[in-house]
């Protein structure tokens, strides 16, 4: 048996594991949503949505929580996004070449994978004591938005380096200076690739309990928080409670608090999906 035939022989092997274990992956997520969707869609109705938290499961419902969650995913995009993305642009288009902007470039792909609970704990202890904030929604958000600014950075700095080197050189050559050339021409040209990686931090963001559980959000929220100084809860904190309980009422709310925060999730990353893809159409290379 030549070479030629053993390398086809693994090639293939390969795109059938792939296959095979892609398939897998697919089959057990549509058990898991499919379940969710029997067990939770029949709860769902308007008073579950207006209702607040109850010791009874019938009359219990996840206002607080979604309100909650709403606030901490529009404070954190504000945060986050305006210092993700000028920190990306000023280490790919300002920074120095060294050997210290390298170790830096390394530890901020670092910060991507260290564990969630790492930052709850510099958040309680920066945001919640040192600041004085306590479990304010203030305080999650900007707890949540250092657990994703390494995401939305690398990303940046990722989709900057995919631009042509040649949309820069004639914007150089047309006499514009360098902010000129990056507001003007890299960034929207980016743009698509920015706001990728803006998703992708989002949707993790949304769905993160363990930093907030330390900065002391709380588990049981009998009002609607007003303002970014009130005490919250979220969604996947109510749904932890919730599935915690021995009641198979709470267990079904917990299955509809689950559909929900997956329609949220999917409403936020629709609405910069076309942001994206109508950007995308007005700018061509």
């Amino acid at each position: 048996m030549n070479s030629a035939v053993k390398n086809r022989i693994k090639d293939n092997a390969f795109k059938y594991f792939g296959i095979a274990c892609t398939s897998f992956g697919l089959l057990m997520l549509a058990i898991f949503i499919g379940n969710i969707l029997i067990e939770g869609v029949a709860r769902i109705d308007w008073d579950f949505i207006t209702n607040f938290p109850s010791r009874n499961p019938e009359k219990a419902g996840i206002l607080p929580a979604l309100v909650g969650t709403l606030w901490i995913m529009g404070l954190t995009a504000i945060i986050a996004i305006p210092l993700g993305v000028s920190a990306g642009v000023y280490l790919e288009e300002y920074g120095k070449k060294s050997r210290l902007a390298n170790i830096l470039e390394i530890n901020i792909s670092n910060l991507a994978g260290v564990p969630s609970i790492i930052y709850g704990l510099l958040g309680l202890e920066i945001f919640g004591r040192i600041l004085g904030m306590g479990g304010s929604l203030l305080a999650g958000a900007s707890t949540l938005s250092l657990l994703i600014l390494p995401i939305i950075i690398v990303s940046t700095r990722e989709a900057l380096k995919a631009v042509p080197k040649s949309i820069k050189e004639a914007s150089f050559a047309m006499g514009a200076s360098k902010w000129q050339t990056i507001w003007y021409q890299l960034l929207p040209a980016s743009f698509g690739g920015v706001i990728t990686g803006i998703i992708l931090a989002l949707s993790r963001a949304i769905g993160e309990t363990a930093p907030l559980i330390v900065i002391g959000a709380l588990a049981y929220v009998p009002f609607v928080p007003a303002s970014p100084t009130d005490e919250f809860s979220v969604l996947p904190i109510q749904i932890f409670n919730w599935i915690s309980r021995p009641q198979k009422g709470f267990a079904i709310n917990a299955a509809s608090a689950i559909i929900i925060l997956l329609l949220v999730t999917f409403v936020l990353n629709g609405v910069a999906m076309y942001l994206r893809n109508r950007w995308q159409k007005k700018v061509k290379w």
